[in-house]
């Protein structure tokens, strides 16, 4: 009979053997920065899920004001998902993933537009900060965007749930109160062609 001593070694020892694939050599250091944020963002910076923003060829200042932001807790409207990954990052590859992605190209326009969103982002005034001929490097391009993430966003900062990192500019109070409105513009920004 096999003593209950015997029993407990060979049954640590399967358990061992058995946790080996668990703890793998994966050494996520040998990857690129950049290819954490790519599981959401997509690895040329264009999302498949309205959730996460379209990231290629946006603004180099607005990715690494945003990452910054995330640091230091000026923003997390995310449930804590960007907080816990840009925390992985080493302050020297912040350059190396801002670089990567705004150096891609501007993701593809989608969807019909909407002639009422157009003339209220005009109405606004919205392009004299995120338009093409824009000189704030942290104000982000709008256009080809997720609609949902727009959406999201606009509804965000009118309900004082999102601050813009640029303190100045009292985004609230910019956005529309009517739901139908926002949802406008968003269609209007996600259809046209990327800056």
């Amino acid at each position: 009979m096999i003593s209950d001593r015997i029993k407990m070694g060979v049954l640590a020892a399967m358990g061992g053997i058995i946790a080996l694939p668990a703890s793998a050599d994966f050494d996520a250091e040998a990857f690129p920065p950049f290819e954490r944020c790519a599981l959401c963002h997509g690895l040329f910076g264009e999302s498949a899920n309205a959730k996460f923003p379209h990231l290629g060829g946006q603004k180099a200042g607005y990715i690494s004001a945003q990452i910054n932001a995330f640091l230091n807790g000026k923003r997390h409207n995310d449930g804590g998902q960007m907080v816990n990954i840009v925390s992985e990052l080493k302050p020297d590859e912040i350059p190396e993933v801002v670089e990567w992605f705004s150096s891609q190209d501007a993701p593809k326009p989608s969807g019909d537009g909407s002639a009422t969103g157009a003339a209220l982002y005009e109405q606004a005034g919205c392009d004299s900060c995120h338009g093409a001929t824009a000189t704030f490097p942290d104000a982000p391009h709008l256009t080809a965007q997720h609609a949902g993430y727009l959406t999201k966003q606009m509804r965000d900062f009118r309900d004082g749930r999102r601050v813009s990192v640029m303190a100045d500019i009292p985004h609230g109070r910019l956005m529309p109160e009517a739901a139908d409105a926002i949802a406008d513009i968003a269609a209007y920004l996600s259809s046209v062609a990327g800056q």
